[in-house]
């Protein structure tokens, strides 16, 4: 009699096949992530793994850590970073002290601790390689509080004390360029398959889509072989400007993906002789690049969403975390706008909010709720862009919510009409939106006073870099003028 073969899904998404009573290890089928280490020996060695990436956030969001055989990586050995890793700028620079920003006397090691649940293979590297993020914690194993998955994992525990999880879907913006080796000249779009550099106004085109079929199969194939999961794929309004839209779920979760997808879609890109950039407003004209969050939260218990009573009317939960996300996230926009460049995104008429204002269904606000049935009534916060690191953004984003929630802050009115004229009720540059972080205490309380001081030197250090370098708006105005 033949033996019956039955099959079950993994919580990474990959289906398992078992033959009688004998399952086949999850580890064997698992794209990402794996229970133990156990687990992980034998994830590596069934697919001849033979380096693997141990990789985390710094506080840009770019990817630091260390690489190493992936027998060395399953016998226990210790991996430690420097402290001073979350203290330089994004150009390599170490600021001065100032106020609450110092240096660790010491620049004593931190431990790199992998999360075996991220663990999945490095898709464009020609020797059979992995990768993991780890956690950042202390030589005797207590947390490092300013650390970026740390950060966005401590407001996640604030909402599981009060029963309640958080639940995010991400789009991230982002533009494809020609290469461009001199930084003094602007950045230009490449061509496509049609060999003619795609023009702007092309949002939701297909045809600009296929332009770049290769490469988006390219970033299809990477995503998948690495257990990432994409929704949908658009082009958007700028010239070569596209977006990727994630399926709902847990922040750090989110936050991890985005992490691995910036990567992903960059290496695609140079794969066809091209860059893909993350920058809020790359090229002058077109439009910024944006990573607008969906939010709601559901009751553990019950399975609700606490946004919707359970007539399927709005809640004062949903109120009050607009009304947080109104007066809080101009005060912790510099972790969703980090750069002197995120404030150019910012600007009225380029298809960017410069409001805090709310309402539904409606793109002009800086907070807007989608057309949905009550148990997916969302907010979408609009305010982020596509270079701020995913772990800080919905950290804040969150936070802000969840003060509102706390604190029982009422919203103003729903905007019916367009949002975006008149005054800008946003911080207009890098260094006035650091002071608004430092002078709120309550987002002290939510994102801890050594994240904020050391965050807020690093920015301040950003933006002494920036004042170094002479524009061609400079030359160009004042050369001669003046």
């Amino acid at each position: 009699m033949a033996r019956k073969e039955t099959t079950s899904t993994s919580t990474q998404g990959a289906v398992l096949k078992s033959t009688g009573n004998t399952p086949v290890q999850p580890a064997l089928t698992s794209l990402r992530g794996v229970g133990d280490w156990r687990e992980a020996a034998l994830w590596l060695r069934t697919r001849g793994i033979e380096d693997i990436e141990c990789i985390t956030p710094d506080l840009a969001g770019v990817p630091r850590g260390k690489m190493m055989p992936s027998s060395k990586f399953t016998s226990n050995t210790s991996l430690a970073l420097p402290s001073a890793l979350y203290r330089h700028t994004i150009s390599g620079e170490y600021p001065d002290e100032t106020g609450s920003f110092r240096y660790e006397p010491r620049d004593s090691d931190l431990k790199l601790v992998p999360d075996l649940s991220t663990i999945s293979v490095v898709p464009w590297e020609t020797d059979p390689t992995a990768q993991v993020i780890c956690d950042v914690v202390g030589t005797s194993g207590e947390s490092v509080p300013y650390t970026p998955r740390a950060v966005l994992k401590n407001v996640v525990e604030l909402y599981r004390e009060r029963g309640w999880r958080p639940v995010v879907a991400p789009e991230i913006e982002f533009y494809l360029v020609a290469k461009n080796d001199d930084p003094d000249y602007p950045l230009h779009p490449p061509r496509g398959r049609s060999g003619r550099a795609i023009l702007g106004g092309q949002g939701y085109s297909i045809a600009g889509i296929n332009e770049f079929d290769e490469l988006i199969d390219d970033i299809y194939h990477f995503s998948e072989k690495q257990g990432l999961e994409i929704d949908t794929l658009i082009h958007e309004e700028g010239p070569a400007q596209l977006e990727i839209n994630l399926r709902h779920g847990d922040p750090i979760e989110l936050a991890d993906q985005v992490f691995m997808f910036k990567r992903t879609i960059r290496e695609a890109a140079l794969k066809h002789g091209i860059y893909a950039t993350f920058m809020a407003k790359p090229m002058q004209g077109q439009a910024g690049s944006a990573m607008h969050i969906h939010q709601s939260v559901i009751d553990v218990e019950t399975g609700r969403n606490i946004f919707s009573n359970e007539d399927g009317s709005p809640s004062q939960e949903f109120f009050h975390f607009i009304g947080g996300m109104q007066n809080y996230v101009p005060k912790a926009l510099v972790m969703m706008a980090p750069y002197v460049n995120s404030y150019r995104r910012l600007t009225p008429d380029m298809a960017a909010p410069v409001n805090n204002a709310w309402g539904y269904d409606n793109r002009t606000t800086a907070f807007r709720v989608p057309v949905s049935d009550a148990a997916a009534r969302r907010v979408e916060n609009r305010l982020p862009s596509s270079d701020a690191n995913p772990y800080l953004a919905l950290a804040a984003s969150l936070g802000c919510g969840l003060l509102g929630i706390t604190k029982g802050l009422e919203p103003e009115p729903p905007t019916e009409h367009t949002a975006n004229e008149g005054t800008i009720d946003l911080p207009r540059g890098l260094l006035e939106a650091v002071s608004e972080l430092e002078a709120e205490p309550a987002l002290a309380e939510v994102f801890g006073k050594e994240f904020i001081g050391l965050y807020a030197g690093v920015k301040r250090g950003e933006f002494e870099t920036f004042m170094q370098v002479i524009s061609p708006w400079e030359r160009e105005f004042l050369l001669l003028n003046v």
